[in-house]
């Protein structure tokens, strides 16, 4: 069992606790015995489970009159983090659910709001979010999908790539290009029904770590002016408040992956035998065990303090939230990686839980913002601060 010492931290309420406590006790019982062999399969089923463990309430919340303050993201990410403890793709669905319908949630009209969250919430609907293009990825500003207005709807045309939920989801939140202005300043954002006319799965998109990720294209995509949310030119904007909020609990779910690779790592050492003795007595093994724990703790302190500051300080947290998740994707690809070692051989053979994790922790150091990005994105508000 993972180390919860944490959550003794000022950062939490009791209610943090509760749920921590709760979500132990229902993930053991409702994700490990998932079946993993059909992906697309799988990911409906977690969906499903989630919304019976009442969990998608916290990715989809119910709308009020302050949209901005709905999200408890010290509640998302202690979600995050112990989904991803147990299953990956738990992480991934409940993630997704809420990525997917954060845009509605922050900037959608009420009618917009009633007609997806609520089947979001009892996972009547597969949410996703189409941001990335094959030439846009990092760089949001050189989106070139277009949505050219035609009367009260829009015409979709372009191509979204490395979509999450691609070729299962019900909707896809879309990015496109609206108007004259140049970059960041141009783009809208839609909801879109996945039997739409014009949309099509280009490509199912296979990864070292299975998830249902898709390339769409769309053709005269036809979307009803009311399906834009926000105002035209907003969608940069509503992109970045969405990943301001999940951003840090991609930090989380790293968090999980480390604490399950250091648990397994624990268990490994004290039982494998080697020139005499348990693994776990030789001095090198501690060192490494005490660099994994170090690593796990300085990345806790960095999520729960981005998700406590956005809880209870600042809207924004857009240096707290790179630093979470820099620190914890690169730190626990560090831990995991040393998991495998310790290992030995066992670390690489299919089906061990530490060879697993190897393969989940990868994509989260370039999703939602490449650790490259991250650092420019640190660097870019402290020279603001150092100039303010």
């Amino acid at each position: 069992m993972a180390d919860q010492s944490f959550l003794g931290w000022p950062f939490f309420e009791e209610r943090h606790r509760q749920l921590a406590s709760d979500l132990a006790v229902w993930a053991k019982l409702n994700i490990v015995n998932i079946d993993h062999h059909d992906i697309d399969e799988a990911c409906r089923q977690l969906v499903s489970k989630l919304a019976e463990g009442n969990w998608l309430s916290y990715s989809a919340p119910a709308a009020d009159n302050d949209n901005l303050k709905l999200f408890d993201v010290r509640s998302l990410c202690l979600i995050r983090e112990m989904l991803a403890y147990y299953s990956g793709l738990a992480d991934f669905s409940f993630a997704m659910q809420g990525l997917g319908s954060a845009p509605i949630t922050l900037y959608g009209s009420p009618d917009i709001k009633n007609s997806y969250l609520p089947a979001v919430r009892k996972g009547e609907k597969i949410a996703a979010f189409a941001l990335t293009e094959p030439q846009a990825g990092s760089d949001v500003a050189a989106i070139s999908t277009t949505a050219v207005a035609t009367g009260k709807d829009y015409l979709l045309n372009g191509v979204k790539t490395w979509i999450s939920n691609g070729g299962i989801a019900d909707y896809y939140v879309v990015f496109a290009r609206t108007g004259d202005a140049p970059g960041a300043r141009g783009l809208s954002a839609f909801v879109v029904d996945a039997d739409t006319a014009g949309i099509e799965v280009e490509e199912r998109i296979e990864v070292i770590a299975p998830h249902p990720l898709a390339t769409l294209k769309f053709s005269d995509c036809t979307v009803a002016g009311e399906n834009m949310l926000g105002q035209p030119g907003e969608g940069f904007k509503i992109a970045m408040a969405t990943l301001d909020i999940f951003r840090t609990t991609v930090g989380a779910a790293a968090l999980g992956f480390a604490r399950r690779a250091l648990d397994e790592t624990v268990r490994h050492t004290s039982t494998r035998q080697l020139f005499g003795g348990a693994l776990s007595e030789l001095q090198l093994t501690q060192a490494s065990l005490g660099e994994m724990a170090l690593s796990i703790d300085a990345s806790a302190l960095l999520v729960y303090r981005a998700a406590w500051t956005r809880d209870c300080i600042a809207d924004r947290i857009t240096r707290e939230a790179a630093m979470a998740k820099l620190h914890a994707t690169e730190s626990a690809q560090h831990v995991i990686d040393q998991a495998v070692q310790l290992f030995g051989g066992r670390g690489v053979r299919s089906g061990e839980k530490v060879e697993e994790l190897y393969r989940e922790i990868r994509a989260l150091r370039i999703y939602e913002g490449a650790s490259e990005v991250q650092r420019l994105i640190i660097a870019k508000q402290v020279l603001n601060q150092s100039t303010s």
